[in-house]
């Protein structure tokens, strides 16, 4: 057997794929749906799909054929059937994503692994003295801390120097955004340096905002910025992903956040072009050297079984009137109507205007609460989890010397905000549990300073 054929995600013979099951016909009715995802713990108001996500009965049994496959006959699975199934769900990401090439899509674990791999490249240009000590990587200051931690391990240790955009929230437009991030590039290049890297969110975690990314991406390209990495960690199923339209040089995007893909799995795609063989898996195995997308697809002996369930994935979104598109615009519409309920209900207010918002939402809590810092609202969050079985992030907004704020109905400054999510398996009692659970907190008077232990 030649060494191509050995190679898992090889994309020379882009016509193998792995056996499917016959796709179900017919639309899914709400009673598929509760079906579908009965696994789920009942009794919990589950709005936070954005952290962890959610997969379908069918999905998990198409994954669990997988496993089974493997368990059966490894060197069957390894030699027949391991990279045809990834490259049918690297294909298949392909084309959602409008990317030129199947080669430009490989499949990592997650966000976090697709920027050890940008950050480890960019660290390679400081080390091997490409890069002039104390150029920069410009970033927004809520990224994750995985992508802050990557920053400190792999750039800032040889020499790179880090700027961090303050994201402005509440936010009102895009022109906010985009003339802060100026900012930002204007101080990445102070003192002669260049900026090696941007890193733009397509929406942010905490808080929850979508991004002008194309904007972002084009005022990079018109200020000579190097690279530019996209974290998309929560795009894919929440919005339209067009790569070539955005223009990064990388983009990353889970598939078990918005996408029913069970965990763990992400796309990483790494635009062509002539520098592609210095992009690595941070992960070294026997295909090291044979492209990202072949390193990505053998990483030793593990459980690929989520990597190979895309097909599937889309079996069961297309069972959706819209597919994809429509349960975007759908999870859209009613986290906004969610949003905008609480809101009224509290006297707040949302985070950002509903063309800034996904399928998550952030809304404002009552003043009354008195959240005071991470540690009130990581506190106030457990509460609502033991006492309500309400499943949702607390974010607590510290404010800088000079700041405003936004004020609530009863006049007291707004310190704190929970981000709701809204996918196919929530019901409005979800967020009407949410909505009294803090409506009999605030008239009960129990604040975070008073509030009991959990």
């Amino acid at each position: 057997m030649e060494a191509d054929e050995r190679r898992n995600g090889d994309s020379t013979n882009h016509n193998h794929r792995a056996p499917k099951k016959p796709r179900l016909a017919g639309l899914i009715t709400e009673s598929d749906i509760q079906s579908e995802f009965a696994h789920h713990q009942t009794g919990i108001a589950r709005i936070n799909n954005g952290s962890f996500g959610c997969c379908p009965g069918s999905v998990l049994e198409a994954q669990r054929e997988w496993q089974l496959r493997y368990l059966r006959q490894p060197d069957d699975f390894y030699f027949n059937g391991l990279r045809r199934g990834l490259l049918a769900s690297r294909t298949v990401i392909s084309d959602l994503i409008n990317a030129d090439h199947v080669d430009e899509v490989s499949l990592v674990d997650n966000a976090t692994t697709a920027a050890a791999i940008v950050l480890q490249k960019v660290g390679r240009g400081f080390s091997q003295g490409k890069y002039k000590k104390e150029d920069t990587v410009v970033m927004f200051h809520c990224a994750f801390q995985s992508v802050k931690k990557s920053i400190q391990a792999y750039v800032s240790r040889v020499g790179g120097s880090t700027v961090e955009v303050r994201l402005p929230f509440p936010v009102n437009s895009n022109e906010e955004i985009i003339s802060v991030f100026r900012e930002g590039l204007e101080k990445g290049r102070a003192n002669g340096r260049t900026i090696r890297l941007a890193i733009i969110d397509h929406i942010t975690s905490m808080p929850c905002v979508l991004m002008p990314v194309r904007e972002l991406v084009k005022i990079c390209r018109e200020e000579g910025v190097e690279q530019v990495f996209v974290d998309a960690a929560h795009a894919i199923g929440s919005v339209k992903v067009d790569v070539k339209e955005i223009g990064a040089d990388y983009y990353v995007s889970n598939l078990h956040k918005w996408f029913f893909c069970p965990p763990s799995i992400a796309f990483f795609y790494c635009k062509k072009r002539s520098s592609d063989s210095d992009v690595h898996h941070p992960v070294v195995s026997h295909e090291f050297g044979n492209g990202l997308p072949i390193e990505s697809a053998w990483i030793g002996t593990r459980d690929y079984s989520s990597q190979l369930v895309v097909p599937s994935v889309m079996d069961f979104v297309n069972r959706f009137e819209g597919g994809i598109e429509g349960i975007m615009i759908r999870n859209h519409d009613e986290a906004v109507r969610m949003g905008l309920m609480l809101a009224n209900s509290w006297g707040t207010n949302l985070g950002s205007p509903p063309d800034m918002c996904v399928g998550m939402v952030m809304i404002g809590l009552p003043s009354k609460l008195c959240v005071e810092s991470d540690e009130d609202a990581t506190k106030l969050r457990s509460y609502l989890r033991v006492h309500y079985s309400v499943e949702v992030p607390v974010y607590f907004l510290g404010l800088r010397d000079g700041e405003e704020g936004v004020k609530d109905k009863e006049s007291g400054l707004i310190t704190a905000y929970v981000r709701i999510s809204h996918q196919v398996y929530n019901k409005t009692e979800d967020y009407e549990r949410l909505r009294d659970a803090i409506t009999e907190l605030v008239k009960d008077q129990i604040t975070c300073q008073n509030l009991p232990s959990v």
